[in-house]
């Protein structure tokens, strides 16, 4: 063995131990290995070599990511500004009345004559109403309070008090209410002659009793008639829910202005959804003015009773006829004695053609009390003949 050999043999153990030893020291003192020095900071450039940043704030920094996702944020669609600025006018209508209801048959009254004939019954009812004006003048529905004995107002802000009954419309199925209470809020008005199908509305009532109630839809037709729920129709057509106790309540349109007052809905019984009708608001206005000036409204009436004619109605030469058929007279009316029969075809009031009951009321709707309307008829199977036929105010129906 030669001496490299034999020194090699000789050191190896030590060798092995001092390793050994090194490790056990780091691992006990790890901060005993070196540490990589930074390097060093870079001389500041001259003024003159780099224009300075401008130094900001930490505050800026941190809300900076928050600002550019709120430019980034989409619009949230809402009608909540509309509700806001219309609700407040929208009021609660409750009605009462009491009626005697029979109870004993006549024939048996008199057989037991100490038994009572009739009970007093207490009928109640819930609707809607628009405040118009700041002197408490409330639209509502004819209907909601027809025959009613008692009607009592009911805020959003939670005050009431009794209505009075400034004029009913019937012909238009409207009443004018007015209560005595300051600071009123009012809605705004907008115009229903503006409104075109498919425009956002949304209703505004006291739907079925569970306090005001806000639906939204748009306006699926203009111009509804010949629906038999009031003598003069123009409804607007809506899908926004019309539930029992909106009658009279608002629809208002994505700015929050009135453009009509809900009136009916299509029977669901029927299985017939989102077909609703309000009266335009243009209409509303004018019956309003006549009814707080004048407390009712003066439009011509003649008694004459008519329906609508078949498409597939013809006359003697086989000519299409457009008309309305008489079917007779209300007693006491100005159209008995004027010569017609039932079954007589009107074709023409004042020269202009009717071809639905609508048009024909509504000819003579629009003609003063004390004139006559020139009417174009014929007689099946006959002759065709003219008359006048005479006009009155229309009775009062409350």
């Amino acid at each position: 063995m030669n001496p490299l050999t034999r020194l090699i043999r000789y050191l190896s153990p030590w060798i092995a131990l001092g390793l050994a030893a090194a490790l056990v020291a780091v691992y006990l003192r790890p901060s005993l290995l070196p540490t990589q020095r930074a390097p060093a900071t870079p001389p500041p450039a001259s003024d003159a070599a780099v224009e300075r940043l401008p130094t900001v704030p930490v505050a800026a920094v941190e809300s900076a990511e928050p600002a550019l996702a709120a430019t980034r944020a989409p619009a949230r669609a809402s009608y909540a500004d509309a509700v806001a600025r219309g609700a407040p006018a929208v009021v609660n209508i409750s009605t009462k009345r009491v009626v005697l209801e029979r109870q004993l048959p006549e024939m048996l009254a008199q057989a037991f004559p100490g038994l009572a004939e009739f009970r007093r019954r207490e009928e109640s009812s819930r609707g809607s109403g628009v405040i118009l004006d700041t002197a408490g003048h409330i639209a509502t529905n004819f209907h909601v309070i027809k025959g009613m004995q008692e009607i009592v107002v009911q805020l959003t802000d939670g005050r009431s008090a009794p209505a009075k009954l400034v004029g009913t419309d019937p012909e238009t199925d409207l009443a004018i209410l007015s209560v005595d209470l300051k600071k009123l809020p009012v809605m705004p008005l907008g115009r229903s002659d503006q409104l075109r199908i498919g425009d956002v509305v949304l209703a505004i009532g006291n739907s079925l009793g569970l306090g005001q109630t806000v639906t939204q839809g748009i306006v699926s037709a203009t111009g509804r008639s010949q629906l038999d729920l009031a003598v003069l129709e123009n409804f607007i057509q809506t899908d926004a829910a019309i539930n029992p106790g909106n009658s009279g309540g608002a629809l208002v349109n994505a700015s929050g202005e009135l453009v009509g007052i809900n009136t009916a809905i299509l029977s669901h019984e029927q299985g017939i959804e989102g077909i609703g009708f309000a009266i335009p608001v243009n209409l509303v206005r004018g019956v309003a003015a006549e009814l707080e000036a004048k407390g009712r409204i003066v439009r011509g009436w003649s008694g004459l009773m008519v329906v609508g004619l078949s498409p597939e109605a013809v006359d003697e030469t086989g000519r299409t006829v457009r008309g309305v058929q008489v079917t007779g007279a209300e007693r006491g009316s100005p159209a008995i004695g004027t010569g017609m029969a039932a079954g007589d075809v009107i074709t023409q009031v004042d020269g202009v053609t009717v071809a639905t009951t609508q048009e024909f009321l509504g000819a003579i709707a629009r003609k003063m009390p004390g004139s006559v309307a020139h009417l174009k008829l014929i007689r099946p199977g006959q002759r065709r003949f003219e008359l006048d036929l005479p006009i009155v105010a229309r009775p009062i129906e409350r």
